[in-house]
């Protein structure tokens, strides 16, 4: 459904396109009017996710691990080869693991887990703040958690660190970054409906996960921020669901 936001000639990069949140955010960007490029680890959910966006507007697919810092790097020569600018990057791509607690964790399991939630984010700014600095303008969404400002057992401990890390990197930005006409936002949403909950410990049953955020929702919010003018950053923007698990088990136990 289309809104007010008009984002014609805009060129946005979503990572971690091919689902869920990533997923929402380009249709939403494209529904927009931004031409979208779509980026994430596996080509067909993002051929997919392309496919829907060209029948009325504009997406092209870049695989690539973000891990990686070359591959990073090849998606931004693409950027510049093909568009010569770059105005929003939706840094959402993340992962989670089932052996998240301490007494699981390895050394191989904490790198997974850094480089895929925190090391990656990092990498793409680095990509796209010389495409911003040029133009004077630019736009950083960055997809973190309710896990980067609160402490708790049920994300693990090193998702928490590396979404702390997240809401870090995002304000710093906006603290040297802002006199070039850059702005960043940290979204950080609560319990979120998306391919991420099969990676939990304990199954979330389809009931459950419709009382959650849906990804469309996390979609028109960051299709609102896109569409502030460029005096304003929302610097951080929470989003959670009216039936909170947290809460309420907060209150189940005080009775």
């Amino acid at each position: 459904m289309s809104t007010g936001t008009d984002l014609t000639g805009k060129i946005a990069w979503v990572t971690g396109a091919g689902s869920g949140i990533g997923e929402a955010a380009a249709l939403a960007l494209a529904d927009a009017g931004a031409t979208v490029i779509l980026t994430g680890r596996r080509p067909g959910p993002l051929e997919d996710v392309a496919r829907r966006i060209n029948q009325t507007g504009s997406a092209h697919v870049q695989p690539a691990d973000l891990t990686q810092s070359e591959q990073v790097e090849q998606v931004g020569d693409f950027i510049r080869a093909t568009f010569g600018r770059l105005d929003i990057l939706v840094n959402n791509a993340g992962i989670n693991i089932v052996d998240r607690h301490w007494d699981k964790l390895t050394p191989h399991s904490i790198d997974t887990m850094i480089q895929g939630n925190l090391t990656g984010a990092l990498y793409c700014v680095t990509v796209a703040l010389p495409f911003m600095r040029a133009q004077q303008d630019g736009l950083l969404i960055h997809t973190a958690s309710m896990a980067g400002r609160f402490i708790g057992g049920v994300s693990g401990p090193i998702y928490t660190i590396a979404k702390h890390g997240i809401v870090a990197m995002s304000h710093g930005l906006n603290m040297q970054e802002c006199v070039n006409g850059i702005r960043s936002t940290v979204f950080l949403p609560g319990e979120v409906a998306t391919p991420i909950l099969d990676k939990r410990p304990t199954p979330v049953p389809p009931e459950v996960r419709a009382r959650m955020v849906q990804p469309a929702d996390c979609g028109d919010l960051i299709r609102y921020i896109a569409g502030m003018p460029k005096h304003l950053v929302m610097n951080e923007v929470h989003l959670s669901p009216t039936h909170n698990r947290g809460y309420i088990a907060a209150l189940q136990r005080q009775l």
